[in-house]
């Protein structure tokens, strides 16, 4: 029988359980992860199962992480992941949120883009931390996800992203986001690209102020290739700041709809 072990293809000329396996492979495995699901008791692993074993607290290598990712993503979910391009125009509260969870599904290159530096008054809804304050976001950003997972292709743009510029940086992605605090900038972005890029597929935010209902923010599809997160009515004015839980809500409803677009889906 063929199985893969911690992505490895092993044959084996008689059936084996699990617990024989790990006594075999790697005794010290605590945890162990049978076709995407962890499981506790032993069983008759079947041909072609897929088997992870893993021991709590240790550093696994870059392509041992790919393993663990392969494993907890379902078998043919991660290929795509892994070789898809996304590009983020804004590494603020929205980008910074969407590039972490992007880096944690293993989406194989982010181009990031915001010339912006690490404020005090960022760390109350950005991923950053209180060390970082007055580096480069690009840069804070990208030592943060390299820090969670290094197989990530990372392309830092430290730039003011324009008309002129923005087909330069962001013609090669999948899925583009729009990840602006300025409604100024954002309308830039949505019209330059659409017509620019028509046939890419644009994920954008708007209404995430305040502390209003969470289950108000919504993933809509406002036009061909265009997609919105948000409630689409709170904006961010006096009395009313961008704080961590609505924003966080938004930014993970656009990193969804990115990763519903790169395997094929409907964003809803």
């Amino acid at each position: 029988m063929q199985l893969f072990i911690n992505e490895q293809c092993c044959r084996f000329q008689t059936e084996i359980r699990l617990f024989e396996l790990r006594e075999r492979q790697k005794p010290d495995a605590d945890l162990l992860i049978v076709n995407g699901f962890p499981v506790s008791t032993d069983q008759q692993l079947k041909d072609g199962d897929r088997v992870v074993l893993i021991r709590r607290g240790e550093q696994p290598s870059v392509d041992e992480l790919e393993a663990l990712m392969m494993a907890r993503h379902t078998p043919g979910v991660h290929e795509k992941i892994k070789n898809s391009c996304v590009g983020i125009a804004g590494a603020g509260g929205l980008g910074s949120n969407i590039a972490i969870a992007l880096t944690r599904i293993g989406v194989g290159k982010l181009i990031v883009a915001d010339f912006d530096l690490v404020e005090p008054s960022n760390l109350n809804r950005q991923q950053y931390f209180i060390d970082q304050i007055g580096l480069p976001k690009v840069q804070a950003l990208t030592e943060n996800l390299r820090r969670i997972n290094p197989g990530v292709e990372i392309v830092a743009i430290q730039e003011k992203i324009t008309p002129e510029n923005l087909f330069k940086y962001f013609s090669a992605v999948n899925v583009m986001v729009e990840a602006f605090d300025a409604a100024d900038q954002k309308a830039m972005l949505i019209s330059n690209f659409l017509r620019s890029s028509p046939q890419t597929p644009l994920v954008a935010a708007s209404g995430m102020a305040g502390y209003q209902p969470a289950n108000s923010i919504k993933t809509r599809k406002a036009a061909q290739n265009l997609y919105l997160c948000g409630d689409g009515i709170t904006a961010a004015q006096p009395g009313r700041g961008l704080m961590a839980p609505r924003v966080g809500i938004a930014a993970h409803h656009q990193a969804n709809a990115v990763l519903r677009l790169l395997l094929g889906e409907e964003p809803e």
